[in-house]
């Protein structure tokens, strides 16, 4: 839909589409004892509690041109926190010329643009794998707007905000406003896909695959890290601490539990193949040492 600035200025009464952003980051950590994952969910909540998460939002506020008019927060025991902003029109203190244009948005500076009866939440969801030394830390964030921005404007500081490994958005445009003579506009700006409101450095970074249905506005976009580097994976060490094998193993189990977050689904074949390398290996130890000791190992 090709529409100048003046023809979305034209509209009878309010634009009531209603645009939301959901993005879920994922971060993920190897913790191979109880100490060491009790130390990275604590670390985890210091860093994300419900007072920066506040920060973060009121930023996101900020660039999307929106008034902060209640605040409602919670830290939560024993880990995750949650905020709720409720927001309205703010001052339009700037008007950029190429804000209808597909492109990333600003890093916190200045507001930039209006908008009316939204909100904008948080929550987060730390937990690990009981068995296999698996912990990750995931991120919700909301933002609902009514008027004339999108929240993707807001997309690139919120990958900014926080250390991904993972990542999926879903945006969509629902509802429907009027012009001036009536007709029904049911998105009032152009999008071929999240992607373009993502900076190019970051794209480069990132596996991304899209899922758009174009007729019914929603655009669905899901990242994975390319390169991997197992020293930002490990909490507390590095991994010249560990041997080869060690390395080889917590690689794999990093790298699967990423896959199945990315693709959304248990890939059962590596389990499978994981778990007959892990029972062959104990077996061979088995009868390595009954070898040598003459007996069953205890």
């Amino acid at each position: 839909m090709d529409l100048t600035p003046q023809q979305r200025v034209e509209l009878h009464g309010f634009n009531n589409l209603t645009k939301s952003l959901s993005f879920n980051m994922y971060d993920i950590c190897y913790t191979q004892t109880k100490e060491e994952r009790e130390a990275y969910l604590e670390y985890i909540d210091e860093q994300y509690n419900a007072d920066r998460l506040t920060k973060i939002l009121k930023h996101v506020a900020d660039i999307i041109g929106a008034h902060v008019l209640n605040v409602a927060k919670q830290d939560y025991v024993p880990q995750g926190a949650s905020v709720t902003m409720l927001v309205s029109e703010g001052p339009v203190v700037e008007v950029p010329e190429g804000v209808y244009e597909e492109s990333p948005g600003p890093l916190p500076s200045a507001v930039t643009l209006a908008l009316d009866k939204s909100h904008i939440t948080v929550h987060t969801y730390p937990e690990y794998h009981p068995d296999e030394g698996i912990s990750t830390f995931r991120a919700d964030i909301d933002v609902s707007t009514c008027g004339e921005i999108s929240p993707l404007k807001a997309l690139n500081y919120l990958i900014h905000s926080f250390e991904t490994d993972v990542m999926t958005m879903d945006y969509r445009v629902r509802g429907f406003t009027r012009d001036k003579e009536g007709y029904k506009l049911f998105i009032d700006h152009d999008i071929s896909s999240i992607q373009n409101y993502i900076p190019d450095e970051i794209i480069d970074r990132y596996q991304m695959i899209d899922v758009n249905v174009y007729q019914e506005h929603i655009f669905h976009t899901k990242c994975k890290l390319r390169d991997f580097d197992l020293n930002n994976y490990l909490f507390g060490y590095t991994k010249d601490k560990l041997t080869e094998e060690q390395r080889r193993e917590i690689t794999e189990s990093i790298q699967w539990e990423m896959d199945e977050i990315f693709y959304g689904k248990n890939i059962y074949q590596g389990s499978f193949v994981k778990n007959a390398e892990k029972a062959f290996r104990d077996n061979l130890e088995h009868e390595v040492q009954k070898k040598q000791t003459g007996k069953e190992p205890e």
